[in-house]
């Protein structure tokens, strides 16, 4: 472990010439950091105080775990569209048979982020945050998607890049040889406790050189962005996990890949770690605000929509219950969950689209979908018309 290195002083690698490119060796994390600039302690205190904030609020909504889920499913589909996928978080629920055959590819990978890192945040509970844990989480999030013929689950054991082709590759990533050092350095950075880090600074350290060291074949950037959220977890900065960045990267698209970039063209390691601080503060706020929301929602349905059902106020709040887990749904889909005939279904369909809860999407005649079309938008913010 090397000495003490202040963030402004801080040597990131160096660019080494291969056989017709240059590829980048980045410099270890393993060691003390010191931090001397005001803006950024600024904005640590600022996000520390948010996140706190976050946390307390999180605690006061009953039933947290069903709201979770949407946030998992929002941050899903941000991430992978930083990738390039189109898929939106209400597609995202809706069956592959009604599904436009030219977003299936793009739905599966969103699904696939999503039990990622379902299973991720379930093996927090027995694995660190580890490279043993971003291997098993990387093969769930490669299976049958593109990519998949990549060595899904292992680290690469073959040159990689950034761009079309290597020649002309926007950012070529460290030897594979130099891959199991490198990540075995970021992983003993992310669990050493004598290290006097803050945890915010820690993983955007650790993000940084996530990305720039590139382990796997396909997938890093989605894996690096879920390993913020496992990270915040697993030292329970976040005692739920309701923060995600990707909807703030995805926004500031061009300012994330520059920062990440400039750090290796320049050594400046402020100006990206000021980057991510900012993230974590404007999205807090967007958390709480987005929990206020649904809070006001939840008492409109709750207290004002679902007691007007009369004797079928009992089974209606049992469907929205669901309906907080997954905004979009079937009829059939509806049915099974409540295990009630198809007239009951049917009927409490339409007590559900009069009173405003559903709005059905589809306008066909036959393999209705029926969207909650006020919570969904809280989190995806477009209209299903």
């Amino acid at each position: 472990m090397e000495g003490i290195i202040d963030i402004k002083d801080f040597s990131a690698g160096v660019f080494r010439k291969q056989f017709q490119y240059k590829n980048f060796l980045p410099s270890l994390i393993n060691h003390e950091w010191q931090i001397s600039n005001i803006e950024i302690n600024q904005l640590l205190s600022e996000a520390d105080r948010k996140i706190g904030e976050l946390n307390a609020f999180s605690q006061l909504i009953p039933d947290i775990d069903f709201f979770i889920t949407m946030h998992i499913y929002k941050e899903a589909t941000e991430s992978s569209r930083i990738e390039g996928t189109q898929t939106t978080i209400g597609e995202a629920f809706i069956d592959e048979e009604n599904l436009a055959e030219e977003k299936r590819n793009d739905q599966k990978e969103v699904r696939n982020y999503i039990a990622s890192m379902n299973r991720a945040i379930d093996s927090l509970v027995k694995l660190p945050l580890s490279n043993r844990l971003l291997g098993e989480t990387h093969k769930i999030l490669m299976s049958n998607v593109r990519g998949k013929n990549k060595n899904p689950g292992e680290f690469r054991k073959s040159q990689n890049w950034i761009g079309a082709t290597l020649k002309d590759a926007v950012y070529i990533p460290p030897l594979h040889e130099e891959v199991p050092e490198l990540m075995s350095d970021l992983e003993r950075f992310l669990h050493n406790e004598r290290l006097y880090v803050p945890h915010l600074i820690k993983i955007a350290i650790a993000h940084y050189q996530f990305e720039t060291i590139h382990p796997f074949l396909d997938g890093n950037g989605r894996i690096g962005r879920l390993m913020i959220a496992l990270y915040l977890v697993s030292t329970e900065l976040l005692k739920k996990p309701a923060l995600y960045l990707s909807d703030y990267f995805e926004r500031h698209k061009q300012h994330y890949y520059d920062y990440l970039t400039r750090v290796r063209t320049h050594n400046d390691l402020t100006q990206w770690i000021k980057f991510f601080l900012s993230g974590v503060i404007e999205t807090s706020n967007s958390s709480i605000g987005t929990f206020h929301s649904i809070l006001s929602l939840k008492e409109k349905v709750e207290h004002h929509g679902v007691p007007s059902l009369g004797k079928k106020a009992k089974r209606a709040l049992e469907l929205v219950k669901f309906l907080y887990k997954e905004p979009i749904m079937s009829a059939m889909r509806i049915q099974t969950l409540l295990n009630i005939t198809p007239a009951t279904t049917y009927s409490l369909i339409n007590d559900f689209e009069r009173i405003g809860i559903l709005k059905e999407l589809t306008g066909s005649k036959r393999n209705r979908i029926y969207v909650f079309e006020d919570y969904l938008n809280i989190f995806d913010g477009t209209r299903h018309s």
